[in-house]
């Protein structure tokens, strides 16, 4: 599923064994379905914000809108904003998007480019962790 489906390009990132990156996985049985990385990274959005930034997410074809990637993403969120992070923002596959947008998640107008590692499209997208009622 990631990276366009070819074997060959890497998904390490260098911050994998950082203390304060966070992977989570989602599991049916014991076939993993769903994994995604966090790690900190200022936001090109909102560079004040404390954020992290979400890469590698993927769900596995056969189980794409069963819920399993959006409550994996829910658990992340929770614990990131738990940690006091503020914003997530991600580098979203435009194939992604509805998903990222049915989870809250907004786009950055012009900014949709091809990923040099890939060279599939993809968009900047956001989502606010702040709590509503604590923001002024």
């Amino acid at each position: 599923m990631l990276r366009g489906g070819d074997p060959t390009i890497s998904v390490v990132d260098p911050r994998d064994d950082d203390e304060v990156a966070m992977h989570v996985a989602g599991f049916v049985g014991d076939r993993l379905v769903v994994t995604s990385s966090y790690y900190p990274s200022t936001s090109p959005v909102h560079p004040d914000r404390s954020s992290y930034q979400l890469r590698y997410m993927a769900t596995d074809f056969d189980v794409q809108g069963r819920g399993y990637g959006a409550r994996v993403a829910a658990f992340a969120e929770t614990t990131l904003r738990e940690r006091g992070v503020e914003e997530l923002w991600a580098n979203g596959r435009d194939s992604a998007l509805g998903f990222y947008r049915a989870t809250g998640w907004r786009s950055v107008p012009g900014s949709e480019h091809l990923s040099p590692e890939t060279r599939l499209p993809h968009t900047v997208i956001y989502k606010d962790l702040r709590d509503p009622s604590t923001e002024s």
